[in-house]
């Protein structure tokens, strides 16, 4: 029996039409892909991208790194507490060390996973080669299979084709927001020639074309599908929700009774009700927003 069958995941996840005037005054159809139900602790990307990972680590323990409201590192150690294999979280932000967990670390902690904060300069340096195994070995972890920030490696990409795999024919836009970009790498070779995959940043900084890029050609030898960034949706960077927002989210969940996760899936929809009152999508495109967390 494989990590997937004992996480037990509802595949494919459900596409659901939604009628909101805000696209459908411009002749836009909106489907919510609900990767958001696939698995009660490994919800979305979460789950397409950490059972490939969790299949290499072949019962090994993971390390992997997040900041402190990392959804990667909650589903990590979720996956970890489920299938019986030791974690670590390397957490930026040294300073952290010493303060009363946030209800995110804490849960990652109850589940099992064990938090070594670090300061963020070495954080920015984690993926050069001397820089990591120092962290491994200060962390009691040298033995460790490592999955990257957001879980985002070539084996991740490979399993968010999936994603564009169910999607095929059924969507003309298939909209995802972005944090390391592994899922929308994985969703735009899924999706075929007749598909277009569109991230939404969250991260302000410009680099992750590069990343997406450098993914694809790691997962697949080269670019595959059609797939673009629209940068404009960030809100000043990872984890600021000011309170437009907010309000936006409210509005959203009062219309179509679907709770908003505010860090990812608020600055997609947001996004995307901007572009069709700008006329990004033509009459009788069907957008589906991937609603990942």
């Amino acid at each position: 029996m494989t990590s997937a069958d004992i996480l037990t995941p509802r595949l494919p996840s459900p596409l659901d039409e939604v009628t909101d005037d805000r696209f459908a005054r411009h002749g836009v159809r909106l489907l919510l892909k609900r990767d958001d139900l696939i698995h009660p602790d490994l919800i979305g990307n979460k789950w397409r991208k950490l059972v490939p990972n969790i299949e290499a680590a072949a019962g090994r323990p993971v390390l992997t790194f997040g900041g402190a409201y990392s959804n990667h590192l909650r589903a990590t150690a979720a996956a970890g507490r489920l299938l019986g294999f030791p974690t670590t979280g390397v957490v930026r932000g040294e300073e952290l060390a010493g303060r009363t967990l946030n209800p995110s670390l804490a849960r990652c902690a109850a589940d099992g996973m064990r938090l070594h904060f670090v300061d963020r300069p070495t954080y920015r340096r984690k993926a050069e080669p001397e820089v990591l195994a120092a962290l491994l070995r200060a962390a009691g972890a040298e033995d460790a299979y490592v999955v990257p920030e957001g879980g985002s490696n070539a084996a991740a990409v490979r399993g968010c084709r999936a994603l564009g795999e169910e999607l095929r024919g059924r969507a003309d836009v298939v909209a995802v927001a972005c944090g390391t970009g592994g899922t929308l790498a994985g969703l735009a070779a899924g999706l075929g020639p007749a598909g277009r995959a569109l991230g939404v940043p969250v991260l302000k900084g410009g680099f992750l074309a590069g990343d997406i890029a450098r993914l694809q050609v790691e997962a697949f030898g080269g670019r595959r599908g059609e797939w673009s960034l629209d940068e404009r949706f960030h809100f000043g960077g990872y984890g600021r929700t000011p309170p437009e927002l907010h309000a936006f989210a409210e509005d959203f969940e009062d219309r179509h009774g679907l709770g908003v996760e505010r860090l990812y899936v608020a600055k997609l929809l947001y996004g995307l009700v901007t572009m069709a009152q700008e006329g990004a999508f033509g009459r009788g495109t069907a957008v589906a927003a991937v609603i990942t967390a």
